[in-house]
């Protein structure tokens, strides 16, 4: 009996939650005065992303430095550049937060099945009171860890159904990055806009390699596209899809296949140094991800963003240390140092790219630019005036939110991992 009522009752806050959620975004044709702000302040991860270790609530005791153990998996090593940037911030944040390096267990190459849930009930063996996951595929596996070891906090990156699993020790987490990729378009659309004045024959097609056809890809490509589009209106784009997150071969072939079809620049959401090889080697010039590729290819590299993991990593292990609770589901901005651009390239970029960048920068920060302002796109001809969208995780994908508030998609708002999933108008499949 006490296990049914405690059923409804979790449903019924479920539904309640939802109905808040889909109110504060319908009426996009009445008075949109506050929805956004009504809307973060029902987002977790907006009231976390202040980064206070004291989360206000209590989680069992404090965990003295000397005694803490934190876990990290990975999908892949350190020769994935998606990996490598998970591995360099928890490296960092720890060593920050003055933990040795015989307090940290990093496990590598940790597939997204069952291996994730047998590698995180190891690192809790092994007396892990935090254990941080980097991969979509490993959330189901970290929920089914954190069922069953309540007493020891369980992260997650990219994932979508923190909000509604019930669970004190179970959490999501992720960043704007779209203002990320917008901002490394800008500078893209720079190099285009000088390519096209030096060369009137070159025409505005860019490319870009995408790993899988998912929300967070098409959010990350189109905010770029968007950014490339402020400066060239003309611009087009190609979208190569790999299937794979790391796939150094498949990588370098679509952009390579992109290049022949007439893409004179190329960026990707995809994890090796595939595609910035190829375009070394045709010098097209680049817009990579997660880091800097200067170095290996310094003709064509033009700017990277990535998200800095290091604000969480410090924020979530210190609620830890202090026996707070972490935010459920927790989103990074520029403001706190989660979304960086790398320094622009040398040779690549054009003069005035940072100052252009930073003067973009600071309209992001302020609000008075918004990446998905649906003035400055088209779906089939037309500005969309609403669109129902999967913010809410139940577990079926579905689309159940209108996320158009006051002219703007409003991406990583309703929960932090993107749920952008819109062809829009200029971006072509291939």
């Amino acid at each position: 009996m006490k296990k049914n009522v405690l059923t409804v009752i979790a449903i019924v806050l479920v539904v309640a939650m939802m109905a808040s959620l889909v109110a504060v975004f319908a009426g996009c044709n009445g008075d949109n005065t506050g929805k956004e702000n009504e809307l973060k302040a029902l987002n977790t991860s907006a009231v976390s992303s202040t980064l206070n270790a004291d989360s206000g609530a209590n989680f069992g005791s404090p965990v003295a430095k000397a005694n803490l153990k934190v876990g990290l998996i990975t999908l892949h090593d350190e020769n994935s550049t998606y990996d490598a940037n998970f591995i360099d911030a928890f490296k960092a944040a720890t060593a920050e937060l003055g933990l040795a390096e015989s307090q940290i267990i990093i496990k590598t190459g940790v597939d997204e099945d069952s291996s994730c849930y047998t590698t995180a009930t190891d690192l809790v063996n092994q007396g892990c009171q935090y254990i941080f996951a980097d991969s979509f595929g490993h959330e189901s596996f970290m929920k089914q860890a954190a069922q069953e070891n309540p007493t020891v906090q369980f992260c997650h990156a990219t994932g979508t159904s923190a909000l509604t699993a019930g669970l004190n020790n179970f959490h999501n987490a992720f960043a704007s990055i779209y203002e990320g990729r917008y901002l490394a378009g800008v500078a893209a659309g720079l190099k285009l806009k000088a390519m096209m004045t030096a060369d009137s024959s070159v025409t505005p097609k860019v490319g870009y390699v995408g790993a899988w056809p998912y929300a967070e890809v098409k959010s990350g490509y189109t905010s770029f596209f968007l950014g490339i589009r402020s400066i060239v209106p003309t611009a087009t784009m190609d979208v190569k899809f790999t299937n794979s997150w790391y796939d150094e071969v498949k990588e370098k072939e679509s952009a390579e296949s992109l290049i022949a079809g007439g893409c004179v620049l190329i960026s990707q959401h995809a994890d090796s140094y595939g595609a910035p090889s190829a375009c070394e080697a045709a010098n097209v010039p680049n817009v990579s991800y997660n880091g800097s590729t200067e170095e290996t290819c310094p003709n064509t590299f033009i700017v990277s963003s990535r998200i800095n993991w290091a604000p969480y990593f410090k924020y979530s292990i210190s609620c830890v240390m202090n026996g707070k609770n972490i935010a459920t589901d927790w989103c990074g901005t520029i403001a706190t140092g989660s979304v960086e651009l790398t320094a622009v390239g040398a040779k690549a970029a054009v003069a005035g790219t940072q100052a252009e960048i930073d003067t973009v920068k600071a309209k992001l920060q302020s609000g008075a630019l918004k990446v998905f302002d649906t003035s400055k796109f088209t779906v089939n001809g037309a500005t969309l005036t609403e669109y129902a969208a999967d913010v809410i995780d139940m577990g079926d994908f579905q689309p159940e939110t209108n996320a158009i508030v006051g002219g703007a998609f409003l991406e990583s708002v309703g929960r932090s991992a993107p749920y952008f999933d819109i062809n829009i108008d200029g971006i072509t499949i291939k």
